[in-house]
């Protein structure tokens, strides 16, 4: 994981983490870095991806049908992830299954890059990936709505990523952005 990836996750986590406990990073092999480094005092965190290793509970044997019921997340978050997953709508479509009414879903993904295969590398994210997974999420019955957006500029590290950030209907805002921690990010969408 890259120095911005890791500044935006945890200032995510800074904004969400009094909206519960039980957190499911998607993705969570620690790559140089992981969002569990900031997980919430006394949080449930539960970290899957498609092999074993650093940072990784469960393996998933199917990365677009998720082995928890519906609804059992409070937070759901996914870094450097997507542009290595290739159907990444179907694992967000799980991701917005398993988050509960009233819960929160963070994704942060490169906006332009070197190839970077782990094990492959298929995707980019522009400003209208935010609204059409959330449409692509209601199509899929796991209806959310798209709270905010924005491109973050590299720090030390060459990868400009797409951050947005996803709430559950019916929640509560929090009342700050996530991205008002960081003057530099220019927003791509805020509703």
């Amino acid at each position: 994981m890259h120095d911005t990836a890791m500044l935006t996750g945890r200032e995510f986590f800074n904004v969400y983490a009094g909206y519960g406990a039980k957190v499911l990073d998607v993705g969570s092999l620690d790559v140089n870095g992981s969002l569990r480094t900031w997980m919430p005092p006394g949080a449930d965190y539960i970290g899957c991806d498609l092999v074993a290793g650093p940072g990784v509970d469960v393996v998933l044997g199917d990365p677009y049908c998720f082995p928890w019921r519906s609804g059992t997340f409070d937070l759901v978050v996914s870094t450097s992830c997507f542009e290595h997953t290739e159907f990444f709508w179907e694992t967000f479509a799980e991701m917005a299954r398993v988050a509960r009414v009233g819960g929160f879903i963070y994704v942060s993904a490169p906006v332009q890059g070197e190839v970077h295969r782990h094990p492959v590398d298929c995707w980019r994210f522009y400003p209208d990936a935010g609204r059409a997974l959330a449409s692509w999420a209601t199509r899929t019955g796991s209806p959310v709505d798209l709270l905010e957006s924005f491109w973050m500029p590299p720090v030390q590290d060459q990868w400009v990523d797409y951050v947005a950030i996803w709430g559950k209907s019916p929640f509560v805002f929090p009342g700050r952005r996530v991205s008002s921690r960081f003057p530099q990010a220019k927003h791509v969408l805020s509703e």
